[in-house]
Parts: C-alpha cells; sequence; structure tokens
C-alpha cells in the first residue's frame, strides 16, 4: 500500500504501456466547480496519466435492474442528477464525445452477463464531476456503463465484470469507477467537521483490506461489521469499487490518494491500480 504526496503517487504513470485503473471518490457536485484538495488531486492524475484513447467511466448514479447497459451513443448528454445546487453547477456541461466503438469491444468482451446497449443515458455527475478536472479540455471520447443492482446478491460477480473488462487497459481505455467507500448523506456534517468515529473505522477497515487483496471480505462489507450498516444505509456508492478491483492485474500496485473523509460521513478516499 503507497500512501505518498501526489507529486510522488503519481510519477512515472505516462511511462506505462497499460492504461491504469481508478477508483475514484466523486464526493459533493459542487466539486465540479470548486478548487479544493481533492479537485487537485483530480487535476495531478489527469496530467500524469498516459492519454487514454477512450475512458470507460462506472458510477453509482447509474444503477440498473437485470442487466448491464452500456452507453453506444456518440455525443452522451450532460445530466444534472442532483438537486438544490446553484445555477452555476447546472450551467456545466462536459462536451466529451462518445466511444461508440469501445462500447461493442464491451459487449463482445462481456459474455458472462446480460450487457445491452444504452442510447438514453450519457454522462452523471459521478462522472463528469471529476472529469471535468482530471480531463478539463473533454477531448477524450467517454462512455459509461451501468451497476445492475441485481448482482449485487452476489457482489463477486462485479469483480468479475471488471475483470472482464482489464483486457481493455491494454487497448488504451482508462477503466474510472466512481463512489464513495463510505457514503451516509443523512450523517454529513454540513459545518466540516471530524468524521463519525464509524466513517473512520469503516474507511480504514475497508482501505486495509482493499490494500491486502482481500476480495472475499470487501464482496460481503456486512463483516465490517456495525460501521458497514452505518457508512452505507445503501450500497451503490461501494459497489463500482469492485469493478476497479477486478480490472486490477497481479503484478499492479494500489495507490491510494484523497484519503480523508469530507463532511463528516463521505470518504474521499481514492485509490490507482497501477
Amino acid at each position: 500500500m503507497m500512501t505518498q504526496s501526489p507529486s510522488a503517487l503519481f510519477a512515472g504513470l505516462s511511462d506505462r504501456p497499460r492504461m491504469p485503473a481508478l477508483f475514484v471518490g466523486h464526493g459533493n457536485p459542487m466539486f465540479a466547480i470548486e478548487d479544493n484538495d481533492y479537485t487537485r488531486a483530480w487535476r495531478e492524475v489527469g496530467r500524469a496519466l498516459p492519454r487514454p484513447r477512450a475512458i470507460l467511466a462506472v458510477s453509482a448514479h447509474w444503477m440498473t435492474r437485470g442487466r448491464t447497459l452500456v452507453h453506444v451513443g456518440e455525443t452522451p448528454r450532460t445530466i444534472h442528477d442532483f438537486g438544490g445546487f446553484p445555477e452555476a453547477l447546472y450551467a456545466c456541461r462536459y462536451p466529451a464525445a462518445g466511444a461508440p466503438a469501445v462500447a461493442g469491444e464491451i459487449i463482445d468482451l462481456v459474455r458472462t452477463h446480460a450487457v445491452e446497449p444504452d442510447r438514453d443515458w450519457g454522462l452523471d455527475h459521478g462522472t463528469w464531476a471529476i472529469l471535468t478536472h482530471m480531463f478539463p479540455d473533454a477531448d477524450v471520447p467517454v462512455l459509461q456503463v451501468s451497476v445492475d443492482q441485481d448482482l449485487a446478491a452476489a457482489p463477486r460477480h462485479f469483480l468479475d465484470l471488471g475483470t472482464a473488462l482489464a483486457p481493455l487497459r491494454d487497448q488504451g481505455v482508462l477503466i474510472l469507477a466512481s463512489g464513495n467507500l463510505v457514503h451516509n448523506l443523512r450523517a454529513m456534517d454540513w459545518s466540516g467537521g471530524p468524521p463519525h468515529d464509524w466513517a473512520q473505522a469503516f474507511d480504514s477497515d475497508v482501505a486495509a483490506a482493499i490494500a491486502e487483496r482481500d476480495l472475499d471480505r470487501l464482496c460481503d462489507p456486512a463483516r465490517f461489521g456495525k460501521a458497514a450498516r452505518l457508512a452505507h444505509p445503501t450500497w451503490d456508492h461501494y459497489w463500482p469499487m469492485l469493478f476497479a478491483l477486478g480490472a486490477a492485474e497481479s503484478g499492479d500496485d494500489i495507490r491510494f490518494f484523497n484519503a480523508s473523509i469530507d463532511m463528516g460521513s463521505i470518504s474521499m478516499r481514492s485509490f490507482l491500480v497501477a
């Protein structure tokens, strides 16, 4: 496990032939238009990465039932899937092109689950709020893959999907999973107070399991005890992490960044697999 400063953490990535995979804690939608430690780290990641051929995003904000969808459109729309924020946030657009050719490759690669094409979605804020900083020119094609909630009954399916998608890393595709390791909106402290004890405990325990590649434990998060129930009233923001781990190769390092908790109950902890 590596917990270096961002400059040291991302050094040398651009020289690697295989694209990394990422899990990013996306947090507050306002981060799309804010400059803070989290967004500066996202920008630094974007500068350090080899230039992707395309970005495949798996966001906690696109949940489906009974099937996994892949967006095949040429011009994905910017989705403002939130309410009660300033007008400046709703004015944001992320005009990246889609990646229909990569979508076709995904459908060919993933034979173990029902994967179907979609033309209605686009880019939700779990994707574009990050990419606005990581690739501010919106000059890399982007497509999203949904998370089938029905697979949560056996979460190893999410790992398997990540493994099925891993060959795309050798084809210049950046796999970006977006969620939060702790996500309890009801327990947020808007004054910016310290992390709740249970949030800190769950974040630390999950980080240790990620570093140890303890996939059995990560696929059964109830094993983390009472803190797990408080950390995730629902599990939608946890499952994308398993896609990123599934895409890891045996020789990859796991490098953590943005390893802190925002507003008491939102873990911003992120990691890069390379």
